[in-house]
């Protein structure tokens, strides 16, 4: 994870009040995450650290394009993405756990926090449940050869499965409609 040490944010030495910090993201920053729906990348991110007395709001800006493979055609293509977030961090004198997702605990000993593993998150949760070059918005279009390839395919399976299907049994029951 040395590759992620950059992200992370010594809070200590602030004074209360607003400030930004600025990432660049790109593979090296997926490739620190072993089972990573993102493999590849280019994006930035802008966060806002609003330090207060007992805990601090961090706002996120995530914006730029995103590799994903086509569920349809296995192509690789650009996913443009734009995500805002607000992350709590409260202060306590133990690590407690908390029910609010929106709120991380952090011991009052800690004088630094790492936001790549909050990034990461932001970024996969923003993936599309279903990954289509199509729906991407950038006029790609499937890959014609492998959608050719796959109707085949799939014709040549539907007529085997029906050919499979004809049960002599079955056929005298036909006869009877």
């Amino acid at each position: 994870m040395k590759a992620l040490k950059q992200f992370s944010i010594p809070f200590t030495g602030l004074k209360l009040g607003k400030h930004q910090f600025d990432f660049e993201i790109d593979r090296s920053f997926f490739d620190a995450f072993e089972y990573s729906l993102v493999k590849d990348g280019a994006l930035k991110v802008e966060v806002e650290l609003d330090k207060q007395e007992t805990m601090l709001i961090l706002h996120f800006h995530i914006w730029g394009t995103i590799q994903l493979n086509c569920d349809k055609c296995l192509a690789e293509f650009s996913q443009p993405i734009d995500i805002n977030e607000r992350q709590i961090v409260k202060f306590a004198e133990d690590d407690l756990e908390s029910d609010d997702l929106e709120i991380i605990m952090l011991n009052k000993k800690e004088s630094a926090l790492d936001v790549s593993e909050m990034i990461y998150e932001f970024i996969n949760v923003s993936v599309p449940y279903i990954n289509n070059c199509e729906q991407a918005g950038q006029g790609q279009k499937c890959d014609p050869e492998m959608i050719a390839t796959l109707e085949k395919l799939a014709s040549g399976t539907a007529e085997k499965e029906e050919e499979q299907n004809d049960d002599p049994r079955w056929a005298a029951l036909k006869k009877l409609k």
